[in-house]
């Protein structure tokens, strides 16, 4: 009997991270002989670690904090979305070569539009923050053509920094500052981190309306502060936990070639938080 084939999630810290759940069930539904674990990788030996993974026979990775970008670079292969995000969280161990993709954006719209039933095409899209998390969505959101995407950011000029690097894809973007903010938006996203310390971003109350849609794309069992906060004003919310399964889905199938029942696994998680 044939060992399974063997996938990991490589971050620092990882005890935290619940893809080994994730993956198993969708294992156990696609009927897909595989192992799943959670690898705990030295901050500065990343690559050293990759490569005992493949020399051991792995097949591939999903890639956390905070070695996305080491793990973009050491990709011999990146895919469009990968390039346009910088970062990479999933690896694909080929003959002699290494493969990397971003998830992440592709998890966030699907979870969006799929799961949340909301359709960004001719909307009136926010994106608040321009970090990592920021613009490794921006080209999946663009290809679903929202009306307008508007960046913002506590420092403009970083906004300014992406909305010039994805200006020709066919979408009107626009860089502003939180100051800057006075019109709503049918779909606001935030892509800061500010929810990990139960704060705020500095936006104003008037970005939400009564039709509003608000994603933060942090998730925790009860609403995040910024949640409650767009909720205060009217807005439909939703947390992250739908974006993690769903750019694990995309993992799953980039390995095995399935694409698994995401509203069953989502569920169950939810009740595991």
């Amino acid at each position: 009997m044939s060992l399974p084939d063997r996938y990991v999630v490589i971050g620092n810290p990882i005890a935290h991270s619940k893809s080994p759940q994730i993956h198993a069930r969708f294992a156990e539904q696609t009927g897909q002989q595989i192992s799943y674990e959670r690898l705990l990788a030295p901050i500065d030996a990343f690559e050293e670690t990759v490569k005992i993974l493949i020399a051991s026979g792995g097949r591939g990775a999903n890639i956390t904090v905070p070695f996305k970008q080491e793990a973009f670079r050491l990709a011999d292969d990146l895919s469009p979305r990968a390039q346009a995000a910088g970062a990479v969280n999933t690896l694909q161990f080929r003959e002699g070569s290494v493969f990397g993709d971003n998830t992440d954006g592709v998890g966030l719209v699907r979870d969006i539009v799929a799961a949340a039933g909301v359709a960004l095409r001719g909307r009136q899209v926010l994106l608040l923050g321009a970090g990592g998390a920021a613009r490794g969505v921006i080209l999946p959101l663009l290809a679903e053509s929202p009306a307008r995407l508007v960046l913002v950011n506590r420092t403009p000029e970083r906004a300014a920094e992406l909305a010039a690097q994805f200006s020709g894809e066919g979408v009107l973007i626009e860089a502003r500052g939180y100051a800057d903010l006075g019109e709503a938006f049918d779909v606001v996203i935030n892509a800061t981190s500010a929810s990990l310390s139960s704060d705020l971003p500095p936006v104003l109350p008037s970005v939400f309306g009564n039709r509003s849609f608000v994603y933060d794309m942090m998730y925790a069992a009860e609403p995040t502060p910024f949640m409650a906060f767009a909720s205060y004003y009217g807005a439909t919310v939703r947390d992250g936990l739908g974006m993690l399964v769903e750019q694990a889905a995309e993992s799953f199938y980039l390995w095995r070639g399935m694409r698994p029942q995401t509203a069953p696994v989502y569920d169950w998680l939810r009740t595991q938080l």
